[in-house]
C-alpha cells in the first residue's frame, strides 16, 4: 500500500516547489457552477455536481531521485522503506481502493440479470474495471494510519462505503460497501506485498474480494492481479497488470479464469486480457478477451477458436476501432517501453461487456485520476461536522499536497509519521493492544480464509471513541 513505515527517520528534507494557477478542465462547467474549491452544486435534478479538477497542477518529479533511496533495497519488501512525498499522489490507499466503486453499473446489471451466465460476465467486467484506474497512476497513494477511515456516500450511484486501515505492520486495508437499494454487499480485505527489482517495483496482491448479489443469493469471490510499475530509476514510468484472477460463483459453481498477460520481449501482449467462463463440470460457456486498459468483449468458444486458427493460417485480422471515448496511452515511445500498434482485435458476433470511462481533458496535469478520483478527496461545505475524525479527508498532509503546498505537506507527513510511531511506543509500554473500530478479524465464510469482517455500526455516527492520529 505504499513504501511508509513508523519504523524509518523520515528526514528527507523537500525541495521547494511552485504551484501555478489552479486547472480549470471545463471552464463551461466551472463558469455555470460559480463554486470555489470544498463547495458541491445542487443541480436541477437534485444530484450533486462534483469538482471537475483539483484545486492546483501536479508538479514535475523529474528533479527527483528514486534510486538513490531503493538502490539499497534490491529484493526487500519495501513497507519499511520511507520514500519522499514527491513521489506520492493526493489520496490514501483508503481512497484508491475506494476506485473500484467508479463501474458499480456492473454490479447493478450483474443484479438485473436472470441469467448466471450474463451475472458472471457482468461480474468479470467488474473485476477488471477495479484495476482500469491505475492506468498511468504511476503516483504512490499515502500509507494510511492505523485506524484511518474514509467514507462514501453516493446517493446517485447507489452505494455507500466505509474502509479502516486495521493494521500497520503488516499494511492491511479492509473495505465494506452496499447497495442503497440493499441489492449488494461487496467487501474484502488487502495486503499487497511490495517489492523492488532494480528497475521496476512490484505489487503482489493479498486478500480476498467478494461480491453478494442479494437478490440472487449469489457469492463471487476473487483476488487482484499484480502490478508493476516499470522504469523507476530511469526512462519515463509505465505499469502492467499480469497474472491469474480467479472468480468463483459459490452458489452455482461457475468460474471465470482471466489471464492478465505480461507485455512480453516485444510488448504484443501489453494490457491484454483472456479467459473463459466455465460451469461446475468445467464446460466452457464463454471465452473473454480484450484489454484492462481499454475494453472487454465475449464470445463463444467456437467462435474463438475459429478465429484463432484462422488467424495462424494468416487470414486477415478485423481490428476494433478506437471510439472517442477510448484514451490511448501517451507512454508508446517511452524509454524501454514495448511500443503498442494496435487495439484490441475484434471477433464478429462479440458483445461488449465493459469500456474504460473517459478521462478529463487534463488528467495528465492532475496525476492521471479519472474523474471519480477528482472527487474523493473533495471536502464539501458541512463535511467536517458530520464525518469521523479520522476521515482520510482531514488528512492534513493530503490536503496541503492536494492544495499545492508542498513544504507544509511533507512537514506534516512527518510529523503524523512521529505520532504515529509514539502512540506505538505508548502502547507498548503500557502493554495495551490496538483495537480496530469498524472491522473485526473473522473467516471469509464462502473461502473457510481469514479476513476482515465489517463489523456495522458506522453510519449512526457515533464517533466519540475514535483515535486521535491526525
Amino acid at each position: 500500500t505504499g513504501f511508509d513505515s513508523d519504523n524509518s527517520s523520515g528526514d528527507f528534507s523537500e525541495a521547494n516547489h511552485k504551484v501555478g494557477e489552479m486547472i480549470d478542465l471545463d471552464p463551461h462547467q466551472s463558469n455555470r457552477t460559480g463554486k470555489q474549491n470544498g463547495e458541491t452544486e445542487i443541480q436541477e435534478n437534485g444530484i450533486k455536481r462534483h469538482r471537475t479538477s483539483l484545486p492546483a497542477p501536479m508538479f514535475s518529479r523529474s528533479d527527483f531521485s528514486v534510486w538513490s533511496i531503493l538502490k539499497k533495497c534490491i529484493g526487500l519488501e519495501l513497507s519499511k522503506i520511507t520514500m519522499p512525498i514527491v513521489f506520492n499522489e493526493p489520496l490514501s490507499f483508503l481512497q484508491r481502493i475506494t476506485e473500484y466503486m467508479e463501474h458499480i453499473y456492473l454490479i447493478n446489471k450483474a443484479c438485473s440479470h436472470a441469467d448466471p451466465l450474463e451475472r458472471m460476465q457482468a461480474v468479470a467486467a467488474f473485476a477488471v474495471s477495479a484495476v482500469a484506474s491505475q492506468w498511468e497512476r504511476t503516483g504512490k497513494p499515502f500509507n494510511p494510519l492505523l485506524g484511518e477511515t474514509y467514507e462514501l456516500t453516493r446517493e446517485d450511484l447507489g452505494f455507500r462505503f466505509i474502509s479502516e486501515q486495521v493494521s500497520h505492520h503488516p499494511p492491511i486495508s479492509a473495505f465494506y460497501s452496499e447497495g442503497l437499494n440493499k441489492d449488494f454487499i461487496f467487501h474484502g480485505s488487502i495486503y499487497p506485498k511490495l517489492k523492488f527489482w532494480g528497475k521496476s517495483i512490484e505489487a503482489e496482491p493479498r486478500g480476498t474480494i467478494t461480491l453478494e448479489l442479494l437478490k440472487h443469493n449469489e457469492a463471487y469471490t476473487w483476488t487482484n492481479p499484480t502490478c508493476c510499475v516499470h522504469n523507476v530509476i530511469i526512462g519515463k514510468l509505465w505499469l502492467e497488470q499480469y497474472g491469474t484472477v480467479e472468480i468463483v460463483n459459490h452458489s452455482t459453481g461457475d468460474k471465470c479464469v482471466l489471464n492478465f498477460k505480461p507485455c512480453g520481449l516485444f510488448g504484443k501482449e501489453l494490457h491484454r486480457v483472456e479467459g473463459y467462463i466455465q460451469d461446475k463440470n468445467r464446460k466452457k460457456l464463454c471465452v473473454i478477451y480484450g484489454k484492462w486498459t481499454e475494453c472487454l468483449w465475449c464470445t463463444n468458444p467456437t467462435t474463438y477458436e475459429t478465429y484463432k486458427k484462422t488467424e495462424k493460417r494468416g487470414g486477415e485480422q478485423k481490428k476494433l476501432k478506437p471510439s472517442d471515448d477510448v484514451i490511448k496511452s501517451e507512454n508508446d515511445e517511452a524509454d524501454d517501453m514495448p511500443e503498442v500498434q494496435d487495439t484490441v482485435q475484434f471477433i464478429p458476433g462479440s458483445k461488449l461487456l465493459w469500456r474504460i470511462n473517459c478521462r478529463p481533458p487534463n488528467s495528465s496535469q492532475m496525476y492521471n485520476f479519472t474523474s471519480f478520483a477528482v472527487s474523493l478527496n473533495e471536502l464539501e461545505t458541512g463535511m467536517e461536522a458530520i464525518l469521523a475524525p479520522t476521515d482520510c479527508r482531514l488528512r492534513p498532509d493530503i490536503r496541503n499536497m492536494e492544495n499545492g503546498n508542498m513544504d507544509v505537506a511533507s512537514k506534516e507527513k512527518e510529523r503524523l509519521e512521529e505520532k504515529q510511531r509514539a502512540a506505538r511506543k505508548e502502547r507498548a509500554k503500557d502493554e495495551v493492544e490496538w483495537h480496530t473500530r469498524w472491522f473485526h478479524q473473522g473467516t471469509n465464510p464462502y473461502t473457510g480464509t481469514s479476513d476482515w469482517l465489517y463489523s456495522g455500526g458506522y453510519f449512526d455516527r457515533n464517533f466519540s471513541d475514535c483515535p486521535d492520529i491526525y
